[in-house]
């Protein structure tokens, strides 16, 4: 266990007052800590968002990339130096609608990281638009006669791109998250949290009081191992929402699949000289 307080900065934090990205970012160095992960050898990448705020808000490696483009990016860091104890974060629509390519695909390579994403059901950043998971018939900024595309199930989209951890937390409930935060990063493969996150100034509909007479925790007899029970307890959508961890299988993660890249190939622990780039640096002559 390491000192939570190392993972703290000194910054001003931009998000609004009562944000649940706060709650989150706190569960986020908890887990961090209780793992006894460091600075050093931790790196938090996102995208563009309120989301993809957080790699300035907490003391670790970090990159801040283009909106929906925090997954090719960690795919970059993760074959460059496999050691590194990789996070990406992002929101609803920098994952699911720009984002929505890498998200399917980095799944089927399944990398070796946790993506946490920061499920609001709206664009927070740019004032309130609605996002691929806000409800069909909701009124926005910008759908002021409501949202006429059905909303993305990310629980169901996960699962059917045979993604091998899924799990939904809340951020009303931080004791949880960071349970599940550790889990998936136990997990040897791609561990994705869709986290429902209460976004106080844009989002009127989903409060928190919303979640509290709905989210419940999923019991200790569930059979996350059941992948049929997975789909039907991801469908549940309404007057209850299931959290927890709702699916989990073994099975090879990239590295494991492409033999080539192991520890003694990868990009941070080839030896480098001059010479081998020679003829790039003799072309700016």
């Amino acid at each position: 266990m390491t000192d939570v307080k190392l993972f703290n900065v000194a910054k001003e934090i931009t998000w609004c007052p009562g944000c649940g990205d706060y709650i989150i970012l706190k569960a986020l160095k908890q887990a961090f800590s209780e793992l006894g992960l460091t600075p050093t050898d931790t790196v938090v990448v996102s995208g563009i968002g309120q989301a993809a705020k957080t790699p300035h808000y907490v003391n670790t490696n970090g990159f801040n990339g283009l909106h929906g483009r925090g997954l090719p990016a960690a795919c970059g860091v993760h074959v460059a130096n496999q050691d590194l104890n990789l996070f990406v974060v992002t929101g609803d629509g920098d994952a699911f609608s720009e984002g929505g390519n890498h998200f399917i695909h980095n799944i089927r390579r399944n990398l070796n990281l946790v993506h946490l994403v920061y499920d609001n059901q709206i664009y927070g950043l740019t004032k309130g638009q609605g996002s691929p998971t806000t409800a069909m018939g909701q009124k926005t900024t910008s759908q002021t006669q409501g949202v006429y595309s059905e909303a993305l199930n990310p629980i169901a989209m996960a699962l059917s791109l045979n993604c091998g951890f899924v799990a939904r937390g809340f951020a009303g409930d931080s004791d949880q998250l960071v349970k599940l935060i550790k889990e998936a990063y136990l997990y040897d493969g791609y561990a994705f949290i869709d986290i429902l996150q209460p976004c106080v100034s844009f989002n009127k509909v989903n409060t928190y009081q919303w979640y509290k007479e709905r989210v419940y925790t999923l019991d200790e007899k569930y059979d996350f191992t059941n992948k049929d029970l997975a789909f039907k307890t991801g469908q549940e959508w309404g007057e209850k929402i299931p959290t927890g961890i709702i699916y989990k299988e073994e099975k090879a993660s990239y590295f494991k699949k492409i033999p080539h890249l192991d520890n003694e190939t990868v990009l941070t622990n080839r030896s480098w000289k001059v010479k081998n780039t020679q003829n790039l640096i003799d072309e700016f002559k």
